[in-house]
């Protein structure tokens, strides 16, 4: 669980916008790394109640927090992180450090490497301070299934955060850090940050290496990033971007470059999903407001057009079906021999050890994956399910790139609701799936994703909107996302 908080009383008041602005005060002596980190660390003992973290690294952020305010000291030429303090998904490898996947399955583990976006923090001079709760093994949309207890959100402690990334979301909106990495396969960063009134950017499959990250759908996995504002957001995506001799299926772009580029002035051509904006599940606030935003839009002479798009109700089952098969396989890794979780009752024999400890150590909603898995791969249901899925998936990309030929983005809302109440779908877990529905497509057919806190819902909450563009295109999706935080933002997101 969180470790204790150590850090030295302070006698400046810090205050973080903008990572750029942070790094132009380090380099003016306006405020130093160790003042950030102590001001963070004191934010994170002021919020335990959300139990975002599954661990701080307390004493180790300072201290590399006063080896880099030592080396500016010293005339160094900070490097593009240099300071930044970021928090990690508890499913992202740091070398000798704890790594569970928020699972009984993975007590005690330590990982022994990093993983390449780790690596790549590290060598730009990030300061990482901690670990985040999430949906074990990254299986959820509301942090309900954590071997660590629920996250709660920091706008209303009674409603979920979003899952499975809930941790990292909650520790960017409670002000414990300037950003933080999670994972999506499914709208795991996108959902949670929608539900928290903060950014979140799953970027396209293979932008980001995924080397170091536990896998769950190892073809739709992608590490994501959370942030308060698209400059940041672009600034990590550069660092974290490129080929990894670790990763076969990391994009080879060369030096890819999201910073320091102007909004262009342009009139973008937008669509957006008849059957989204009319689907029964989606709240009637939400849905007004996105039409009203169409509307600001096409006055201001862009061109948005309504697309008919008949996979829709296919996405969830077909994503269900294609993750929950490749989970039976990535997790059967687990069986508690080599490290990790071992039953501690009497066993008969090898076949008996592996059942015990699986059952005990795997939480329920990850039980009901692998099974669910394990039978559209069985040999009487291969064709009939997994076979389609994959069919039902192609057909998904081949209409993606069709209209990506016309269309600079897409737009739909993230989630058919604003954050709902802890406990409140645990009952019924197809109506938990079906909350998925407006994000899974960006996992299926590998395209960048963004949610960006336009709304604010007459219930309180904040909830945001998606938006899409074609693969590998992250440069016009965050021009768009900046662009519509500039001139469309309808509520200044709440802090807290």
């Amino acid at each position: 669980m969180l470790q204790p908080v150590f850090y030295a009383a302070t006698h400046i008041m810090f205050s973080f916008s903008t990572i750029a602005k942070y790094q132009s005060d380090l380099q003016n002596n306006h405020t130093s790394c160790t003042e950030a980190v102590n001001h963070y660390l004191a934010r994170i003992d002021a919020n335990r109640h959300l139990n975002a973290f599954t661990e701080v690294y307390a004493e180790e952020a300072l201290q590399r927090a006063q080896e880099l305010d030592r080396l500016r000291s010293l005339g160094h030429t900070p490097k593009k992180l240099h300071g930044v303090v970021i928090a990690l998904k508890d499913v992202i490898c740091y070398k000798d450090h704890r790594v569970t996947a928020a699972s009984k399955i993975l007590e005690g583990f330590k990982s022994l490497y990093n993983a390449t976006a780790v690596q790549r923090l590290l060598d730009e001079e990030a300061i990482i301070i901690g670990t985040c709760n999430c949906d074990e093994f990254a299986m959820g949309s509301s942090n309900e299934n954590s071997a660590y207890g629920n996250v709660l959100n920091a706008l209303d402690t009674t409603r979920v955060p979003g899952g499975s990334s809930g941790g990292s979301a909650v520790a960017v909106q409670a002000g414990c850090c300037m950003a933080s990495l999670g994972s999506d396969t499914g709208g795991s960063v996108r959902q949670p940050a929608d539900f928290c009134g903060i950014i979140g950017l799953k970027p396209s499959y293979g932008r980001i290496s995924r080397y170091g990250l536990i896998a769950y759908a190892s073809s739709f996995d992608q590490i994501g990033i959370f942030g308060n504002n698209t400059n940041d957001i672009a600034l990590l995506l550069e660092v974290l971007s490129g080929a990894d001799e670790y990763d076969s299926t990391a994009l080879n772009d060369e030096n890819p470059v999201f910073t320091n580029k102007a909004i262009p002035i342009r009139r973008y051509r937008i669509a957006y999903f008849k059957e989204a904006l009319q689907h029964p599940s989606l709240d009637n606030g939400i849905r007004e407001q996105v039409f009203a935003l169409i509307d600001l839009l096409k006055n201001k002479g862009h061109l948005i057009e309504e697309v008919d798009f008949n996979l829709l109700e296919y996405v969830v089952p077909t994503y269900y079906v294609l993750t929950t098969a490749e989970a039976s396989s990535n997790l059967s890794r687990y069986d508690g021999i080599r490290y990790g979780y071992q039953t501690k009752n009497d066993i008969q024999d090898l076949n008996d050890f592996y059942k015990k400890t699986r059952s005990e150590g795997f939480g329920k909603e990850v039980q009901r994956r692998i099974m669910l898995g394990t039978f559209v791969l069985s040999s009487g249901y291969y064709d009939a399910y997994f076979s389609k899925a994959q069919q039902v998936r192609r057909l998904l990309v081949e209409k993606t790139n069709t209209i990506f030929s016309d269309y600079d983005a897409l737009i739909m809302p993230t989630s058919p609701s604003t954050a709902f109440r802890i406990g409140e779908k645990n009952e019924d877990p197809i109506a938990m799936y079906l909350a998925d529905i407006f994000t899974v497509f960006a996992n299926l057919t590998g395209i960048p994703g963004i949610s960006i806190p336009l709304f604010k819902h007459s219930n309180g909450m904040p909830f945001g909107l998606q938006v899409m563009t074609k693969k590998a295109d992250e440069l016009t999706l965050l021009e768009l996302s900046r662009y519509l935080l500039n001139e469309y933002q309808m509520a200044e997101p709440e802090t807290v």
